[in-house]
């Protein structure tokens, strides 16, 4: 006990974790991944900003769905840049160090804005509900103060989220090592360099509150298009029916992805997995699910496709024009 506190003690005075991330990958293999997460994450970047930046020329999308779903797009860009941009720099660098104050930002910025995200397509899945399953009181429940209210209370919630976690795992004394197994500051490779009695109820806190968040969020989905689908089943045509699913496809498949790519990670069986395995593993959820996002609303979502189109089409030709 003295002994652990002791190394607790001397453990407190360094300043700094160690990243392990990619690094027992093989050295000629870097590159080629460093490449490939770049061009993901400037995609992620620039279909985000390009989203964004269509919802905001075109008058016809000022409408509660893509007002959400410009916050959604703001939520993803500030996620990819609390994690990916160090991620990169540490896959060419040999000195992958990182201090206890930037680790726990970047474990609060993470978490802030994974929370808001999923607490957006929440919000997005009730303004589905209402639309199809209340038509007639859309624009009463889903006014632009109404709606400017839930995207606050959603990035509030993330804010909240994020910082309890934070002050929770950082409040813990660190003695074992400060080598974290991962390319981030994951709060489960966190929780396993703690020390102490309370480690065990801190791991099982933590994961009970962002289990409880996140299956909170994603009940209240699945409950919005229980109702939707059997609003969908009473419209007599087929035409009527298929036109009045399609402005939920994107919505519908992106959460399939966040939710999807979230289980194979955190849900994954417990077994001899490899760290390589593990971490390429992690990427598909901080890499590869956001840069899907801009893909799936700007190809399934047909309003959004066609002012994209229109918005290119002006920029041409008002190019040729010049």
């Amino acid at each position: 006990m003295d002994e652990a506190s002791s190394s607790g003690q001397n453990y407190s005075t360094v300043s700094e974790f160690i990243l392990i991330g990619f690094s027992n990958f093989p050295q000629q293999l870097l590159p080629t991944f460093f490449l490939l997460y770049l061009l993901m994450y400037l995609f992620t970047l620039l279909g985000n900003l390009l989203i964004m930046g269509t919802i905001w020329r075109e008058h016809s999308l000022h409408t509660p769905m893509y007002l959400f779903l410009c916050a959604l797009s703001i939520s993803e860009i500030l996620f990819t840049v609390a994690v990916t941009p160090r991620m990169l720099a540490d896959m060419l660098s040999t000195h992958r160090s990182i201090t206890f104050v930037a680790c726990a930002s970047q474990m609060f910025f993470s978490f802030t804005f994974g929370f808001t995200h999923s607490f957006l397509l929440m919000i997005m899945g009730y303004d589905r509900y209402v639309a199809i399953c209340h038509p007639l009181r859309y624009n009463v429940l889903m006014s632009t103060r109404d709606c400017a209210r839930l995207v606050s209370w959603s990035w509030a919630g993330g804010s909240v989220m994020g910082m309890m976690v934070t002050l929770i795992v950082f409040h813990l004394t660190f003695c074992r090592s400060n080598k974290i197994y991962h390319f981030a500051c994951h709060v489960l490779a966190l929780l396993k360099l703690a020390c102490g009695k309370e480690t065990a109820s801190v791991t099982m806190g933590v994961i009970l509150v962002c289990v409880t968040a996140l299956m909170g969020c994603l009940l209240f989905i699945v409950l919005s298009y229980v109702f939707i689908v059997a609003a969908i089943l009473r419209i007599p045509s087929t035409e009527g029916r298929h036109k009045t699913f399609s402005t939920c496809v994107s919505h519908l498949t992106i959460v399939v992805v966040h939710y999807g790519f979230a289980s194979i990670i955190y849900l994954k069986p417990k077994g001899p997995h490899s760290m390589d395995s593990n971490t390429l593993l992690a990427t598909t959820y901080t890499v590869f699910t956001p840069f899907l996002s801009p893909i799936i609303f700007s190809l399934r979502n047909k309003e959004l496709k066609n002012a994209i189109q229109r918005s290119f089409r002006r920029k041409f030709s008002s190019l040729n024009s010049g």
